[in-house]
């Protein structure tokens, strides 16, 4: 019965693909920087709002083609949010039981959505618990701890058609510059840059990778150096990226670049991409954008033409009571009004 089951849950998530469309590649409108072209590739359009329905769906596909889910199984994770809310999705799908497990901290309308999906939150106290703890409770449940940052890099095919390396080189062929000079990314795991760096690879094509980091996290020193035994940090404040310690699925070989990205130069960034969208995105989107413009500056100085593509990792209405809460900003991140003076000045949007 199990192998049945196991090839009626594929199709079934392959059934979900067939129903879901792209995500939109949006260019902005910068004139201060003729001909370097910016691309934002909108991963909030997903059914399940980000980047991580992505990395999700492969997660599954993994694990049931490993034999690792059956049909009662427990699914678990540690997981700040975003990837909790697609796997609940794609455990309901299947039917089974999801657990995320995650600091108390996270932002109440994640948890909100986890649950809506049919999720239970197991909250902890400090954010260093979640590993154990995920580990904790699948050997408690006979369950599968799914295991994001360890399994992103190897689940998704990147060789293939169904990832977002493809999605956007083939979204960029008609474009005045088709294939990107740059492509920025910011790591939570490292599975999406690890796709997007064998991708480049791959195919042969000269697009330079640069990962953006925010501060407290280690993955920026970890390149410098390529030694995790004497880094520590604490939690990210960029919600959804950052980490405290070097994940399995983060690749340095893959990168050209890091660029470490002050966390308040993150969220002035989400407030001035509002003006231009007309809509708020997540905190970690401002990470990416904030490499992509000070990318296509450095292009304009050295009077380089071509595209920079980066991405949308998720909405801003996830954040309301966090990085859209003005006294939440000045407690949590600080004064911002110079990065926002420095963005404004510039007229990129008026």
């Amino acid at each position: 019965m199990t192998k049945k089951w196991i090839q009626h849950a594929i199709k079934e998530i392959n059934a979900d693909i067939q129903r879901s469309a792209d995500t939109h590649l949006i260019r902005l409108n910068l004139p201060i920087f003729p001909n370097i072209h910016i691309y934002l590739k909108d991963e909030s359009s997903h059914p399940t709002g980000s980047l991580k329905h992505r990395v999700a769906r492969s997660l599954f596909l993994y694990s049931l083609s490993n034999g690792w889910i059956n049909e009662t199984t427990t699914i678990i994770e540690a997981s700040s949010g975003s990837t909790a809310i697609s796997e609940a999705y794609f455990a309901q799908l299947l039917g089974l039981p999801f657990i995320a497990v995650m600091s108390n901290c996270t932002t109440k309308r994640k948890i909100e959505l986890i649950e809506f999906y049919g999720g239970k939150c197991h909250f902890v106290e400090h954010y260093s618990e979640i590993y154990s703890k995920s580990t904790q409770l699948a050997e408690e449940l006979s369950g599968l701890y799914i295991d994001q940052f360890t399994h992103a890099e190897r689940a998704i095919d990147w060789r293939g058609t169904n990832n977002i390396a493809h999605s956007i080189f083939c979204q960029m062929a008609e474009e005045p510059y088709p294939i990107p000079q740059h492509i920025i990314m910011s790591a939570g795991t490292g599975g999406t840059s690890a796709t997007l760096g064998r991708y480049i690879i791959y195919k042969g094509v000269k697009t330079q990778l640069t990962v953006v980091d925010p501060e407290n996290s280690v993955f920026f020193d970890y390149y410098q150096n390529r030694n995790n035994q004497k880094i520590e940090t604490g939690p990210s404040r960029i919600e959804g990226i950052g980490r405290p310690r070097v994940e399995p699925s983060f690749i340095p070989s893959l990168i050209d670049r890091m660029i470490k990205v002050p966390d308040a130069a993150s969220i002035a960034t989400i407030y001035w991409l509002e003006n231009i969208l007309g809509r708020k995105v997540g905190p970690s989107t401002g990470t990416n954008l904030w490499g992509g413009l000070k990318i296509a500056k450095e292009m304009y100085e050295n009077k380089e033409s071509g595209s920079i593509v980066t991405l949308i990792c998720d909405s801003g209405e996830r954040y309301l009571d966090t990085y859209y809460n003005e006294e939440w900003v000045k407690n949590n991140i600080g004064d911002i009004s110079g990065y926002l003076a420095e963005l404004d000045n510039l007229k990129w949007y008026k």
